[in-house]
């Protein structure tokens, strides 16, 4: 996860995340011929102190280690949390805060 460690009231700043996960569309067989079953991350949200910034479902034609990278305004000190869950309900968590200059 990239942000800035602090930016002025109403600057727009770059996030961009980056998490690792082998995002297993379903589509795919294993040595057996086995349907290799569908296994990624549907879910990714962004807040910021408690207020949604973006968020999308995710579907199985997204590639492994899912990169996303979008904006927001800042106008006050705080912290954004990351969120991406998978299909066994599995959540991973990031936090970084943001200071103001």
């Amino acid at each position: 996860m990239k942000i800035p460690k602090s930016a002025a009231a109403g600057d727009i700043i770059t996030i961009k995340t980056l998490v690792s996960h082998a995002m297993e569309s379903g589509q795919r067989k294993d040595l057996d011929g086995e349907v290799i079953p569908r296994m990624i991350i549907n879910k990714f949200s962004c807040e910021f102190n408690g207020n949604p910034v973006f968020s999308c479902d995710m579907h199985s034609a997204v590639s492994a280690n899912p990169y996303f990278e979008f904006s927001a305004r800042i106008e006050e000190a705080g912290t954004f949390k990351m969120t991406w869950v998978d299909d066994n309900g599995v959540v991973i968590e990031a936090e970084q805060d943001i200071a103001l200059r």
